[in-house]
């Protein structure tokens, strides 16, 4: 048996323990009460960031909303302005732009009211478009701005818009009661030619809110309004400067036409009086130069010594009377056309040489160098053999007169474009270049020192012009005074 004192010992021993127990339980339950404390707040301070990050994702999905929505809005303006760009630019009629402005547009720029007042000479308002507005609304709104002149002039002078985002002179609820409009827009027209003006917009929708960004578009608006309406007012001016044009020439043309007319009847009538007078001279030239002949041969008596001289001047200028009647007569047909060429194939080089062959007497005379040179590919021409003598003695001899003593002269051919071109050079006087256009002419004849010692009648280099024409080819001369000239002329090659 255990002693009394032995179970005293045991008991008290089992309370110590159960003491012990239960401190070490209290203190475990408080550690993992503080622990859960500290998780809940890191709960709490979790939830309340959780919170904010909500809140945050919540106000940025708005915010890009929101974004989406400007952004859409500002493409459909675009698209909007490239239609309306599209529609007034495709005509060029004042009238059928303003026709073409289309609600849709408005709309899709957020505006369903629209005027267009353009400025006539007075200053005043001139409507062009209206869309949203009665007849008394439009009236109210004009009465309202040309009230407010310097308003609207000095919107176009400076050429700055005005609305309920950028605000205006004269307060945004005057204008906004006006134009029963919540918001609105006004955007200068402003065209480099013709009159310039305003464009209205506005909208009466209370939920429509204008940013700056629609205020730039309805700026870029009236920008292609006032292009498109220079683009019709440059076109009818031009139209009308073409038109006027058009006119003028019909005019002049008709001028012209009756003035060549009558050049034509006076050179016809000039050439018939050539004509006539040359056939009238030709008979008492053969009487006076037949008389002559019959004196000098001694067929009615011997005559004086004196008497044959004169008798013999009366002679040599009958024949230079008959060679300029000649020559008229023959100009006078080539220009009515009654002399037919009777073209042939011709070898230049033969016709030269037979021309140089007899002028030859003459250039020994005066010790002048005459050479030719024919180039083989423009040696066969198509043309009328007699008449193509005269034009070859008629430059030829031209040369050798304005010459001067032991001169030279060449005669050369050379193909050009489908024509034998032949040129006749001396180193002779030359010709003045005023006068390089009138030497063509009939009886003219250049102002020097050796046209007054030689003889001529003015007529041969006429000839020769009207001769080369009538085969399709063409004369000109190249020279410079004291230098020595050129005679080019075109025939056609066989």
């Amino acid at each position: 048996m255990i002693p009394a004192s032995g179970l005293n010992t045991y008991a008290l021993m089992g309370s110590l323990i159960l003491v012990v127990a239960l401190t070490l339980f209290v203190l475990y339950k408080m550690k993992r009460l503080k622990q859960v404390g500290s998780e809940a707040q890191t709960l709490r301070e979790s939830l309340d960031e959780m919170d904010e990050q909500a809140k945050l994702i919540v106000r940025t999905d708005m915010e890009l909303n929101k974004t989406q929505e400007e952004l859409d809005k500002k493409v459909a303006g675009l698209y909007a302005l490239q239609r309306f760009s599209r529609a007034v630019s495709t005509t060029l009629e004042e009238s059928q732009i303003f026709s073409r402005i289309e609600t849709g547009f408005l709309e899709d720029l957020g505006f369903e009211k629209a005027l267009v007042f353009l400025l006539k000479d007075n200053l005043g308002l001139r409507n062009c478009l209206n869309i949203g507005y009665s007849d008394e609304g439009l009236a109210t709104v004009q009465a309202f701005f040309e009230a407010n002149k310097e308003l609207y002039l000095k919107l176009i002078r400076e050429e700055k818009s005005i609305s309920t985002v950028s605000g205006s002179p004269v307060g945004k609820d005057q204008i906004s009661r006006v134009l029963k409009a919540n918001a609105f827009v006004i955007s200068p027209v402003t065209p480099r030619e013709g009159a310039k003006g305003l464009l209205i917009v506005g909208t009466e929708n209370s939920d429509t809110v204008i940013t700056e960004g629609d205020e730039e578009l309805i700026i870029i608006l009236a920008s292609q309004l006032a292009q498109a309406l220079e683009n019709a007012r440059l076109f009818e001016k031009t139209w009308g400067a073409q038109q006027e044009l058009e006119r003028k020439v019909e005019e002049r043309t008709r001028e012209l036409k009756n003035v060549l007319e009558e050049v034509r009847v006076i050179s016809k009538r000039k050439t018939d009086f050539i004509s006539s007078v040359s056939h009238e001279l030709r008979t008492p030239l053969t009487s006076i130069k037949g008389y002559a002949a019959i004196l000098l041969a001694g067929k009615l008596g011997d005559i004086p010594k004196e008497v044959k001289e004169r008798l013999e001047k009366i002679n040599l200028h009958s024949d230079e009377l008959a060679h300029m009647v000649n020559d008229l007569l023959d100009i006078s047909r080539i220009e009515s056309g009654r002399v037919a060429m009777k073209k042939e194939t011709l070898d230049l080089g033969e016709i030269t040489e037979k021309t140089v062959d007899l002028l030859s007497v003459q250039a020994k005379e005066k010790h002048i160098e005459l050479s030719y040179s024919i180039d083989a590919l423009a040696r066969s021409v198509l043309a009328d053999r007699n008449q193509i003598e005269r034009v070859f003695i008629n430059l030829i001899g031209n040369a050798l007169k304005f010459t001067p003593q032991a001169g030279k002269i060449t005669i050369q051919s050379r193909s050009a474009q489908n024509m034998a071109q032949v040129d006749i050079t001396d180193n002779g006087c030359g010709i003045p270049l005023e006068a390089q256009e009138a030497i063509f002419e009939e009886f003219y004849r250049v102002d020097n020192a050796i046209n007054q010692e030689v003889k001529g009648t003015g007529l041969g280099l006429a000839l020769v012009k009207h001769i080369v024409e009538a085969h399709g080819g063409k004369i000109w001369v190249q020279s410079r005074a004291g230098k020595g000239s050129t005679f080019s002329f075109t025939l056609p090659l066989a």
